[in-house]
Parts: structure tokens; sequence; C-alpha cells
């Protein structure tokens, strides 16, 4: 089970105002997406309550990916307490996406 929490606009300002928190921009229909989950999810397994790892799916927030100017996907943002300390276009590997949540903290 994935321990990777879903967003959109209701809940996202809340789940991303306090700590660490990953934010993926995402869609079902994008390859490099799919191939990113379990990497999401085997970092979120090994960080635990170090940080949250969450993502948005763009079909379903438009809002929220123009609000922070997503044109290609994935997008990963690194949130800390509430401001973008990071972001990311394209395809990570986990030891990059752990390197930038542990120079957050």
């Amino acid at each position: 089970m994935s321990n990777v929490k879903h967003l959109n606009e209701s809940n996202f300002e809340a789940e991303t105002a306090n700590g660490v928190v990953l934010v993926d921009f995402w869609a079902q229909w994008c390859g490099p997406c799919k191939m990113l989950t379990p990497v999401l999810d085997q970092l979120a397994a090994e960080i635990g309550d170090k940080a949250v790892i969450a993502k948005v799916d763009v079909d379903e927030g438009q809002k929220l990916a123009a609000k922070f100017g997503v044109r290609s996907i994935p997008a990963i943002f690194i949130f800390k307490d509430g401001k973008v300390a990071r972001q990311f276009v394209g395809l990570q590997d986990k030891k990059t996406l752990l390197d930038a949540i542990n120079s957050a903290k």
C-alpha cells in the first residue's frame, strides 16, 4: 500500500503548509509519470514521517498546475513550510529526490 497522498484544490494548501512536502504533478496518460510512481512509493516508505510525498493529477487540478506554472510533467516541487524550495521537470531518480528532500529540512 502506498503512503503517497493525493492532493487537490481543496486540501493542497493545508497539506503543504508545514514541513517538507514533495508534490508530483502528473497525469494518467503520461508515460514518464507512470515510471515515477514506484520511485515515489519507495521514497514514501523510506522517509516515513520526515516528509510527505504527494501527487496532483493535472487533469483534475488544472488551477493548481496553472498556479505553479506547470507546463511539462512530471513536474516535482519540494515545499518547505508552504514555499517552493526546489523544483524538477521530468523523470528523476530516487537519490536526486531524497537529496532534495534532505536539503530542504
